[in-house]
């Protein structure tokens, strides 16, 4: 298992302090730093800052929203921040979600994952350096009907093949991304729950021949070293209630509906009830401590290395942590302390 550096969102106050962590990753070797967008700071242009005050770490987008741009512009932008990097992008995709694929870029939400198919399609056909040709339901390259022609990219990437991630959450989603992708970023990952979400990737990569052997389980996990477990979860009950209680409407929120498979589903209304009116400090507090432990890394470093040890043995290959802590340099020390973990683990 390598560790990996989720920056979050980008352009809240704490800009100069995002980049001082992807630096110090970069320094310690850290796989990869990911940035992700929603409705504020997009995902390039993030990587692209920090790419360039960096030497060797990875640059993944986590995520690029697909109602966002069209299949031709992630690819694009993939080969583009693939050759400026020295081959050092992941391209990270998502459908978002309907309030903001509907609500901020005017794009229908219905059937996200036939939309999602014939997309990386097109991506993976561009990259490629063909001809870009393409008949499906929701895209057909070049228009039937007007001047438009088959184009070709004219930027070179460096690889042959720049890795494609997905975010899923759903099991149709899931057994889509083993299918078609090269790794999952996931969310809330819990060791006692991900054989699920698993067995759903490996029928997807039955379907065409290839096993997890070659897979990236990619999880994202709050990282806050600390002697007292208790107060180590406190700073993180606010990061999940937002994507728990608000992430989405009562009717449709991913977030919301994982909890509840995961064993939390009437902890999780109560956090949404919460959030929806407003109170989120309530929100916060509704937080379970048992779903923040199966899904951080909290408390010493012995502790944090026991966890490590066990989210490399149910299958995660590459852990994002999210460093907390009251000053940025308790949150640059924690990089440290993560890399003494993993070794001390023995999943490195």
């Amino acid at each position: 298992m390598k560790l990996g550096l989720n920056l979050g969102y980008w352009g809240m106050g704490n800009d100069a302090e995002n980049l001082a962590l992807a630096r110090e990753a970069d320094a310690l070797g850290y796989s990869c730093a990911w940035a992700a967008e929603a409705y504020g700071s997009d995902a390039p242009t993030v990587l692209a800052w920090v790419g360039a005050q960096t030497k060797q770490i990875g640059l993944g987008s986590s995520i690029l929203q697909i109602p966002a741009r069209t299949p031709a512009m992630a690819a694009m932008t993939a080969a583009t921040l693939d050759s400026l990097s020295g081959g050092r992008f992941r391209l990270g995709l998502g459908v978002s979600g309907p309030q903001v694929s509907e609500g901020w870029h005017g794009v229908r939400f219905a059937r996200p994952l036939a939309r999602t198919r014939e997309y990386v399609d097109i991506v993976n056909l561009a990259l490629s350096r063909k001809r870009v040709r393409y008949e499906g339901s929701y895209y057909t390259l070049p228009l039937p009907d007007g001047p438009g022609k088959a184009l070709q990219l004219t930027v070179h990437p460096v690889r042959e093949h720049i890795p494609i991630y997905l975010a899923s959450v759903g099991p149709k989603n899931l057994e889509l991304t083993g299918e078609i992708a090269d790794g999952w970023l996931a969310i809330f990952l819990s060791t006692e729950f991900v054989g699920e979400q698993l067995e759903r990737i490996e029928a997807g990569r039955a379907k065409v021949g290839k096993s997890l052997a070659d897979f990236d389980v990619v999880a994202s996990a709050p990282l806050n070293v600390a002697d007292d477990v208790q107060a180590a979860a406190h700073p993180i009950r606010s990061y999940a209630a937002l994507y728990i209680g608000g992430m989405g409407s009562r009717d449709v929120n991913f977030y919301n509906r994982l909890a509840g498979q995961m064993g939390f589903e009437e902890e999780a209304a109560a956090i949404q009830d919460r959030f929806l009116a407003r109170d989120y400090e309530a929100a916060a507090a509704a937080v379970p401590f048992d779903f923040i432990d199966a899904t951080s890394l909290i408390g010493p470093k012995a502790r944090i290395a026991e966890r490590m040890a066990a989210f490399a043995a149910a299958g995660v290959t590459t852990l994002n942590v999210m460093p907390q802590g009251a000053t940025l340099a308790d949150r640059l020390a924690s990089l440290q302390v993560a890399v003494e973990a993993l070794a001390e683990s023995g999943a490195a």
